[in-house]
């Protein structure tokens, strides 16, 4: 008999459904909307003076006045707020900052305000809503639910608090979900993350968890150290766990080892969370890609990835993009960011209603020899290798090995095996053939000689874990890249502990 919560969730949900697909079926006209909203409202600040917000009336008119900027370039501004000016990139003060790991500059601070602050916890709940109405499940939210995340402990930083996003984000749980949420406060405050998940395992292996969420690599370690514990499958620990909620990277890579650590399938809700906003989630089981959420205060832009580089690259909005092509995605938003260079590139599947991939980043490509290879293409050159075998990896990344000790360069695979390939050959040349039918330029390379087929280097087991541990990036929202255009990451591990 499901309780009253289970029942009251699928009017819920049909209600919520109801008015997205409103602002979905009207995605140019929302657009306009939010942007001319944005421009309005930050007139007075000091970017919209700087930026002459007053005279801007079309897209045209942004394109000309505000140029594309990543974090270093917005910086100045973003430091006046943080020394607790007020009107500077929107109106007031924040009320958080999001707290993130900048590659270049050391922390990022990315502000989060009162109005931008709801479309976070909003969208987070409508990935649920929306599929419990598309599969009439609701008896899931009687159980536990638990979110592996950062600290909920905040700092305070000139009257402003300041977190990483998921432990912003943690205040902000429903009170009606209050009762299910896992793990306790004090546990959840544990920094050491191998010391926080052996915590998560002793409280959580005796309660009914229904879903669990978290980025999938740290999410198999909890599930390992559970099954090490309780000696058999998540899924047998966990009889009602049916909807694994995950983001931050590609599932397809790691699906194969969950179904096993789980010992069936379950349901899943891929996310698109980020600091600068929550930008799109799966609506529905059967479709590839999540919704683009157009109706959050964010203005979205789009400039094709291969000519991103140039000196002016075009420009466009959602009325122009196409299907398939690799984008780096542009926002503004109602948090102050302005044509920010969030570093991601996006591809859409669906333009209705518009849906997208997360296909990479922007700095994590190889093209130490023209070819540009992407994220979204090596994992998929994994996903065919592995396919109907029983090869099981845990863990993958890539790099360019340009100074062989022979022979042409090539591109080094380093793979954690869950389990091995029984054909190496055959596996190594099923992801060559898989990379060449995708990247037109790779395969020109290999044909005229300039690379040589790719590479395989095994990496021990817990030997990516024990790389992000020895970075200080081991849990949390940290995720392994799964490229890079050096020899940075590869030459680390095999510092660490590689074999051949």
């Amino acid at each position: 008999m499901p309780s009253v919560k289970a029942a009251l969730s699928k009017p819920f949900a049909k209600y919520v459904a109801k008015r997205i697909k409103k602002w979905a079926s009207k995605p140019i006209e929302t657009q306009e909307k939010v942007f001319q909203n944005l421009i309005s409202e930050a007139k007075h600040t000091v970017f919209g003076k700087d930026h002459n917000f007053n005279e801007i009336k079309t897209y045209e008119d942004f394109k000309s006045q505000v140029p594309i900027r990543d974090y270093e370039e917005l910086k100045p501004y973003v430091e006046r707020v943080v020394a607790g000016e007020e009107n500077i990139l929107w109106r007031g003060k924040p009320i958080y900052f999001a707290k993130t790991s900048g590659t270049t500059s050391g922390a990022k601070y990315i502000p989060i305000t009162k109005e931008s602050m709801p479309t976070h916890v909003e969208a987070a709940r409508n990935a649920i809503l929306m599929y419990i109405y598309e599969t009439g499940h609701s008896k899931f939210v009687d159980g536990k639910m638990i979110f592996l995340q950062g600290s909920p402990i905040l700092e305070e930083k000139n009257g402003i608090k300041l977190g990483r996003l998921s432990g912003i984000v943690a205040h902000y749980v429903p009170k009606y979900l209050q009762k299910n949420r896992m793990p306790s406060l004090d546990t959840n405050c544990i920094e050491d993350w191998e010391t926080k998940v052996d915590a998560i395992v002793e409280e959580t292996i005796n309660e009914d968890m229904t879903i669990i969420s978290g980025i999938p690599s740290w999410v198999q370690m909890y599930f390992e150290k559970l099954i090490e514990k309780a000696d058999k499958k998540v899924g047998d620990i966990f009889n009602n766990f049916n909807l694994f909620i995950f983001g931050g990277v590609n599932y397809e890579p790691y699906r194969a080892k969950f179904e096993n650590l789980i010992g069936r399938k379950v349901d899943s809700i891929e996310l698109y969370p980020a600091s600068e906003g929550f930008f799109a989630f799966q609506d529905k089981q059967d479709e590839k890609g999540m919704l683009l959420q157009l109706n959050s205060g964010i203005f979205y832009e789009f400039v094709e990835a291969d000519h991103f580089f140039e000196a002016h690259p075009k420009r466009i909005t959602i009325k122009d993009v196409k299907v398939g092509v690799n984008y780096v995605m542009i926002i503004s938003t109602t948090a102050g960011l302005w044509a920010y260079n969030i570093g991601d590139t996006i591809q859409f599947t669906s333009l209705s209603p518009y849906r997208v991939i997360v296909s990479g980043r922007i700095k994590h490509f190889i093209s130490a020899f023209g070819e540009h290879v992407i994220g979204k293409e090596v994992e998929q050159a994994l996903k065919e290798a592995t396919e109907n075998t029983s090869i099981a990896v845990n863990e993958f990344t890539v790099a360019p090995q340009i100074n062989p000790e022979k022979g042409l360069p090539y591109h080094e695979w380093f793979i954690e095996f869950e389990k091995e390939p029984e054909n190496e050959l055959e596996f190594i040349q099923k992801l060559e053939q898989s990379l060449q039918s995708q990247n037109s330029y790779y395969l020109d390379l290999i044909e005229g000689k300039v690379l040589k087929p790719l590479r395989i280097t095994r990496v021990k087991k817990d030997g990516f874990h024990n790389y992000m541990k020895s970075i200080g990036k081991l849990g949390g929202q940290n995720k392994i890249p799964r490229l890079s255009n050096d020899r940075k990451i590869a030459d680390k591990i095999h510092e660490l502990q590689l074999t051949k």
